[in-house]
């Protein structure tokens, strides 16, 4: 079933929180509607984020299911459509904002130049993520620079934890809290690979 899975329809389902988020947008007639989505959209980048990076440590603790195999297949569409709502997130910020001066003014806090350079990260890596770009960098580099995703999910984790003066951490840590258990068990996985324990 997993393999007749059409892209479009991936596409699609993807797109549905955008989609919702659109229509409230254009149709609510709060003042404060641009805030109020902000955090959202921001919410959806990193989940999309995070399944995306889950896919090959799944496939290490359940190598006998087709999930995490298809996962790793369409791991990129998970990894643009995070992009996706990120670019969002950075516009409703930006207008909600309205002069560059105040967005200049927040820089330097902590929940907000993480923010930035997490972003800042992702637009090479979503630049580079179709195959024709694939086939130019080479395998090789290309594997290398999709290693940034990594410090681009701390500081995501960390710009999230830390919005409002680190008020509410849990959604964060919550979030992000599978991610790290998988990547352990990853790392643990790889030691094991390659000193196996003596019976």
């Amino acid at each position: 079933m997993l393999k007749r899975f059409s892209p479009y329809l991936l596409w699609g389902l993807l797109a549905l929180p955008a989609a919702g988020i659109l229509w409230e947008l254009s149709t609510s007639t709060n003042s404060r509607i641009l805030h109020i989505l902000v955090h959202p959209t921001g919410e959806f980048a990193a989940r999309f984020m995070i399944i995306a990076m889950m896919a090959t440590p799944l496939t290490l603790l359940l190598p006998g299911w087709r999930g995490p195999r298809w996962l790793v297949k369409n791991r990129r569409y998970f990894g643009v459509a995070a992009f996706g709502y990120a670019a969002l997130h950075t516009l409703f910020y930006v207008i909600d904002r309205g002069t560059l001066e105040t967005i200049l003014a927040q820089v330097g806090r902590f929940d907000i130049w993480t923010g930035w350079l997490a972003f800042a990260i992702f637009i090479p890596l979503a630049a580079t993520s179709f195959n024709g770009a694939i086939r130019r960098m080479g395998p090789k580099r290309w594997k290398a620079m999709q290693r940034w995703t990594y410090p681009a999910a701390v500081l995501t984790l960390l710009h999230w934890a830390a919005l409002h003066n680190w008020e509410h951490p849990a959604a964060a840590l919550i979030h992000f809290a599978p991610l790290a258990l998988l990547e352990l068990y990853r790392m643990w996985w790889n030691l094991n690979r390659h000193h196996p324990v003596a019976a």
